[in-house]
């Protein structure tokens, strides 16, 4: 049984440039190596070409092969584009012929859509994007949102999840959005495990800054990490701004400035995060009572837990729950097309 299946598209007709074959090659570690011991589900992962099969090699000496053309997109339940050539952003120039249809009768077929860093130039050329809100690596926004005015471009950001379509910035924003698809899918803890052998963060939200501007002095941020671990340890207790300044030994305006440089969020949206993802956790793994979960969480009454989860999450702590709860192994597992409704909102930052 498959968590479902991943076509990845290759738009390049001829070999493939350094930064999209980082790209390209997220999917395939993300989505392609069976994770036997996380999930009994995993995904049926598919490279899909747009133009010959057998391609010559490109400037790095990289031929191109892959076992399927773009009839592989068909009943495909997710597809991943994951760049484009550059002379289709910087030059203008047409997409290969046919990935455009592809691409909008795959949607039709009820296919969740994704990109990663140029990918977006693809589905906006579909018309996928239109009426969204979408992101792109930040230095091609500006031509996205030029080419494509029915589309709402934000270039502040990892990643959009826009429910059935979701677009993310260039090269490590592509890991984050991915690991954000398995979380979806198959629960925090496969995702934090995943990331955990990548040696990646485990979850940054798709809000977080894509770029942070050091035009100003780079700060000496030797005093968040031991401030951040001592707040995780005590997530089940009330903290304040005042209390992460005073144990980091700065003043709360010093230390509110140096966390949004370092993490592209606020203290309240960091602690926010770490206690929903601390109590996603705890529905995966334990059979506690949602109230003991808010209070261990640090998000307070089973209403407050069932708010900030309705709000940022999608979906009730107790749907969330019966999607991920295993009894006995307490290992979170897929349940179905019912498990994309058990999603991490992506949008813009919020505070409490």
């Amino acid at each position: 049984m498959s968590a479902g299946s991943v076509a990845v598209v290759v738009a390049e007709e001829i070999g493939i440039p350094s930064w999209d074959l980082y790209e390209l090659s997220i999917p395939f570690t993300v989505f392609g190596k069976p994770q036997p011991d996380l999930s009994d589900h995993w995904y049926d992962l598919r490279l899909c070409a747009t133009g010959e099969r057998e391609g010559g090699a490109g400037p790095f000496g990289l031929a191109l092969r892959t076992p399927y053309g773009l009839e592989g997109l068909a009943g495909a339940d997710t597809v991943i584009v994951t760049s484009v050539p550059d002379a289709c952003v910087d030059e203008g120039r047409a997409l290969p012929p046919g990935l455009t249809d592809a691409l909008r009768d795959a949607h039709a077929a009820g296919a969740r859509m994704v990109s990663l860093c140029t990918g977006a130039f693809a589905l906006a050329e579909a018309g996928l994007l239109d009426g969204r809100r979408a992101t792109a690596h930040w230095m091609h926004t500006a031509q996205l949102a030029a080419r494509y005015p029915k589309v709402t471009v934000d270039d502040s950001v990892l990643y959009v999840d826009d429910g059935d379509v979701l677009t993310s910035a260039g090269l490590t924003a592509g890991v984050d959005l991915c690991l954000h698809l398995v979380r979806r899918d198959l629960g925090a803890h496969v995702a934090n495990q995943l990331a955990r052998r990548m040696v990646v963060p485990a979850h940054r939200p798709g809000g977080q800054a894509q770029f942070i501007d050091l035009s100003v002095p780079e700060t000496d941020d030797t005093g968040l990490g031991p401030v951040l671990d001592w707040a995780r340890a005590r997530l089940d207790r009330p903290l304040t701004v005042d209390d992460l300044a005073r144990r980091a030994a700065m003043s709360p305006r010093t230390f509110y400035r140096r966390l949004q440089a370092a993490t592209g969020t606020t203290p309240l949206q960091w602690l926010l995060n770490q206690r929903l993802a601390r109590a996603q956790s705890l529905l995966e793994s334990t059979d506690l009572p949602v109230e003991r979960i808010g209070e261990l969480s640090g998000l307070g009454t089973a209403n407050n837990l069932r708010h900030h989860f309705l709000k940022q999450v999608g979906v009730s702590p107790g749907d969330y729950r019966r999607s991920f709860f295993s009894a006995g192994a307490g290992q979170a597992r897929v349940s179905s097309r019912a498990s994309s409704a058990a999603r991490t909102s992506a949008g813009s930052a919020r505070t409490v």
